[in-house]
């Protein structure tokens, strides 16, 4: 698919309250590798099929949550054209200097409706250890753990849900695959950049900022079913599955990281073009959409959010 100004989901900072715990917790039971520990104490990550330096970044705190989620841009020049769209639509912007995490050019950042803070940056390192360009194998060092392939997506709670939806979509360029309509408005939207089902998602909540889950992409069901052994085995608090979505068709599991955070591990899902339109779900149909199996949601997955 042709696609210009934004790509993908690039860096997600989240908060976590020991760091060695969340260390084991990202890197040898979820899989991913270790790029880096930094002098300011943050600790940066990568899954083995990136070829960036890094995707996620752990900082140490006194509360778990999302410090904020980022998209990389195709040049500084849609950084530019975007930061003027975000300040005409009525948002402030601020700018992060190049190198304020390392390999990484200069960033801009700014707060939506929702209390989540959203950063676009266009420059960012080759990693030392990426996937082969010439003649590759499948992967170049053998994966661990749940064998996470990359980081994927995020699903944030907060209020002023249509505001974000009109400015993921006038704005920044997304499209809507799939949405959750209620009798007295919208109360989830998935938004994809790309043609993946989706590359971030609102809930609507009373609180703002908040982080339901970060998610990382495994290669298929058997690795969905992989991924269950280990959190068994290491008696990782989960929450639901392995089971699937209605709503992006996804197989999933969710589960916390020792801090509370949640993540899920996501194989599958259907492909989004620009063309399609959007799938529409209904309060009597949301707990087939949500898990399609059980056809119901549990009270923690519903409440529980960092």
């Amino acid at each position: 698919m042709s696609q210009e100004g934004l790509l993908r989901p690039g860096i997600a900072q989240l908060r976590v309250l020991d760091m060695d715990e969340s260390i084991t917790h990202y890197v040898d039971r979820l899989g991913l590798e270790l790029v880096s520990k930094e002098a300011d104490g943050r600790v940066y990550l990568k899954g083995y099929d990136e070829f960036h330096r890094h995707s996620v970044v752990l900082r140490e705190a006194d509360r778990a949550g999302i410090d904020y989620f980022a998209f990389k841009a195709d040049s500084q020049d849609s950084v530019d054209n975007f930061r003027r769209r975000i300040e005409e639509w009525g948002l402030a912007v601020d700018d992060v200097p190049a190198g304020e995490q390392p390999g990484v050019g200069p960033r801009i950042g700014f707060t939506i409706p929702s209390g989540h803070r959203i950063e676009l940056f266009a420059d960012m390192e080759l990693s030392d250890d990426g996937p082969d360009t010439r003649n590759p194998y499948t992967w170049k060092t053998e994966p661990r753990g749940m064998r996470a392939q990359r980081m994927d997506h995020c699903l944030l709670y907060g209020p002023n849900i249509d505001q974000v939806e009109e400015f993921f979509t006038k704005v920044l360029d997304f499209h809507l695959p799939e949405r959750v309509d209620l009798p007295d408005g919208t109360l989830a939207i998935w938004m994809t950049v790309s043609n993946k089902a989706h590359d971030i998602a609102f809930v609507k909540h009373d609180e703002p900022g908040k982080l339901h889950h970060l998610a990382f992409f495994l290669e298929d069901w058997n690795a969905i079913g992989n991924a269950a052994d280990i959190m068994t085995r290491y008696d990782m608090s989960r929450d639901l599955g392995p089971t699937r979505h209605g709503i992006t068709r996804g197989q999933t599991i969710y589960f916390f990281d020792p801090s509370g955070n949640r993540n899920e591990v996501f194989s599958g899902g259907y492909t989004a073009y620009k063309d399609h339109p959007t799938r529409i779900w209904d309060h009597n149909n949301v707990g087939r959409g949500i898990f399609y199996y059980e056809r119901q949601l549990n009270e923690a997955f519903l409440s529980v959010v960092t």
